[in-house]
């Protein structure tokens, strides 16, 4: 079955993309359950980087309670610190994730693969895109392959081609400008002295069949992650058809 929008009328209007993000790394951990050796284990992960906005004059709130901490008394003086350099009212940025985290027990529950299905909110502003190519760069400089799957078509950005800008690499089979919707995976390994980069990079567009990607749980050992059967899946479950 080809790949549908869901970030678009008509469909859209039948079933929200969440309910698609929420369900899917459900089906891809029990996709993987028969592929993956003893040693591995797969878990889903989801987590909604929504700021919850709080009506203070509606807050039942304790009334021996105090915003203020109390008083250190006794023992030594406390250290009073200068007037600080920046003094700002801001939220830390947080962002949606929808992924499935692959382990290795073997080594204490090792981080070994993460394959990430990106949001709307991943890709919405600057700052969203910053953080979350950061993070990736950070899971494959520690050898933890990467798997990026994007069905976003209501946001034009390719995270992919930010996270090599934010490596310094480029992937010469990448267009320009690249394409919104794609399926990529990543690794960094040791070869020799040396390491390498890998990436298996899938432009994908509406009506396109999902690929297959390697995921690499070590330098040496990969299983296939098949898109297309659990993204199906997951539809069906769904009955979005």
């Amino acid at each position: 079955m080809p790949l549908r929008d869901h970030f678009h009328a008509p469909l859209m209007e039948l079933g929200p993309w969440e309910a698609v993000h929420g369900q899917w790394p459900a089906v891809i951990v029990q996709s993987l359950a028969a592929k993956l050796p003893d040693r591995f284990v797969a878990a889903p992960r989801v987590h909604l980087g929504v700021q919850a906005e709080i009506d203070i004059a509606t807050f039942d709130r304790d009334p021996r309670s105090s915003d203020q901490p109390e008083p250190v008394t006794g023992g030594t003086a406390v250290w009073a610190p200068s007037e600080p350099s920046l003094v700002s009212e801001t939220e830390l940025a947080d962002f949606d994730e929808y992924e499935v985290q692959i382990f290795d027990t073997r080594y204490g529950r090792k981080l070994v693969a993460a394959i990430e299905i990106i949001s709307p909110a991943n890709k919405d502003r600057p700052e969203s895109r910053r953080q979350f190519t950061a993070k990736c760069a950070s899971l494959i400089r520690q050898g933890v392959c990467v798997a990026l799957v994007d069905l976003v078509t209501s946001h034009r950005f390719n995270l992919y081609s930010e996270l090599l800008n934010w490596i310094n690499q480029a992937d010469a089979k990448l267009t320009e400008p690249p394409p919104a919707t794609y399926a990529t995976s990543c690794r960094w390994h040791p070869n020799g002295n040396r390491h390498v980069l890998e990436a298996w990079n899938h432009p994908l567009e509406v009506r396109d069949s999902l690929p297959t990607l390697p995921i690499w749980l070590t330098p040496d050992t990969a299983i296939p992650l098949d898109l297309e059967a659990s993204y199906e899946q997951t539809c069906k479950d769904l009955r979005i058809v």
